[in-house]
C-alpha cells in the first residue's frame, strides 16, 4: 500500500535525498523501498532543493572555466561558449581554439548532424584542420563562403575548403572568384554567371557555418593581403568598421558599414548566414574582442569557440546589459 500522511514533510524529503545523493539509488528504487510513488520521490527531491536542504559542491580546477563560459554565454546572448585553455607564457591565439574547433566538428559529424558545411578562411581554421583526425564522410560537402585572394597562403579560402574536405573525407565546392572585384566591374553581372548561381544556392542549404573574425590591423590576413590598393585600413576604420566577418566589415553594433568596398565583396550575404541553423565562430586574441561582440550582436554566433584569455576580456563587470540581435532595419541603418 502506498504510504499516506506527510510524504512532503522535511523528514521524508531528507530520507529521500539521503538515498538519492548518498546511497546512489535511483528514484524508482527509492519509491519501491519507501513504498511510495516515483512522482512523490521526485517532488521531494525538488522540494529539498528549493528549501536549500541539498547543496551540490564541485571541487575541480575546471570549475572556474565552466563558470566563465556560462557567464560569457549569457552576456553575449548565444547558445554555447567553449573557452579552451591557452598557454599564457607563450600565447598563441590559434592553436588551442583550432583544437577545440576540431573536437566540435568531429562530434557533430559523428552524430550525422551536418551534411553541408560552409567555411570561412584564416589561420584559426587552418589550425583546426591540422587537429582533425582522418575521417570518411562521403555524404558531406564543404562549401567555401567567400572568394579568395591572389596570395597563395595555406589559409586562403580555397585551401581551407579543400583542407577540411581532405581530412573529413568529404567533397567540396569552391567559390572561384576574388573576394573583392576590381573597380568598375558590375557585381550583379559578374554573379549572374551560372556557376555562381549554383554555388550561391548552396548557401541557403547549409546545415552549419564555420566562421572566423578579424580586426583591422596587419594581424588580419584580409587587411594585410586582400584589400584593393585604393582602400586603406584607415579609410575603413573612419567609415566605422572595427573588423570583419567573411570579408564584410562591421561596426561595433554589428551593422555592415556603408562603404564602396562592401559593394565589391564576393561572398555569402550575412543575412543568409544569420538563417543558417548552426553558426560557429572560432576566434581568439585581445585584438578580436570587439569584433566578437559585434558578431554576437549581429546574430552570427550560436557557438563561440575561443580561449580563456579572450573569454576573460570579453566578460563585462555587469551582466545587466544583454546583447541584442539586430533587426534587418537596424542593420541597414
Amino acid at each position: 500500500m502506498v504510504r499516506e500522511g506527510q510524504d512532503e514533510s522535511d523528514a521524508f524529503a531528507t530520507e529521500v535525498c539521503w538515498h538519492y545523493y548518498v546511497n546512489g539509488m535511483t528514484q524508482g528504487e527509492i519509491a519501491k523501498f519507501l513504498d511510495t510513488t516515483r512522482l512523490r520521490v521526485n517532488q521531494a527531491i525538488q522540494r529539498a532543493k528549493s528549501l536549500g536542504m541539498v547543496k551540490v559542491r564541485i571541487e575541480s580546477p575546471f570549475v572556474a572555466r565552466v563558470e566563465l563560459q556560462d557567464r560569457l554565454r549569457r552576456q553575449l546572448g548565444i547558445e554555447r561558449v567553449i573557452a579552451a585553455p591557452a598557454r599564457r607564457d607563450a600565447y598563441d591565439y590559434h592553436g588551442s581554439v583550432g583544437a577545440a574547433l576540431a573536437a566540435v566538428v568531429t562530434e557533430r559529424l559523428r552524430t550525422k548532424a551536418w551534411r553541408k558545411i560552409g567555411v570561412s578562411w584564416g589561420m584559426t581554421l587552418e589550425a583546426g584542420i591540422q587537429k582533425l583526425p582522418q575521417l570518411a564522410n562521403p555524404d558531406v560537402e564543404i562549401v567555401s563562403m567567400l572568394g579568395g585572394t591572389m596570395q597563395g597562403a595555406s589559409f586562403n579560402s580555397f585551401s581551407i575548403a579543400s583542407g577540411f574536405a581532405a581530412q573529413l573525407g568529404a567533397s567540396y565546392s569552391l567559390l572561384a572568384a576574388p573576394i573583392f572585384l576590381s573597380e568598375g566591374v558590375d557585381r550583379d553581372l559578374f554573379l549572374s554567371q551560372e556557376i555562381f548561381a549554383d554555388h550561391f544556392a548552396k548557401f541557403e542549404a547549409l546545415d552549419a557555418a564555420i566562421l572566423t573574425a578579424s580586426d583591422i590591423s596587419p594581424r588580419s590576413y584580409l587587411v594585410a593581403n586582400g584589400l584593393p590598393e585604393e582602400f586603406s585600413p584607415a579609410a575603413i576604420t573612419e567609415a566605422g568598421a572595427i573588423g570583419d566577418v567573411l570579408g564584410r566589415f562591421l561596426d561595433e553594433e554589428g551593422r555592415t558599414i556603408d562603404h564602396p568596398l562592401d559593394r565589391r565583396t564576393i561572398g555569402v550575404d550575412l543575412d543568409v548566414v544569420e538563417r543558417t541553423p548552426e553558426k560557429i565562430l572560432a576566434a581568439a586574441g585581445p585584438h578580436k574582442v570587439e569584433i566578437i561582440r559585434a558578431a554576437a550582436r549581429r546574430g552570427l554566433i550560436d557557438t563561440l569557440i575561443t580561449d580563456d584569455v579572450t573569454a576573460e576580456l570579453l566578460v563585462e563587470p555587469s551582466e545587466g546589459r544583454k546583447t541584442a540581435t539586430l533587426t534587418a532595419e537596424q542593420r541597414a541603418g
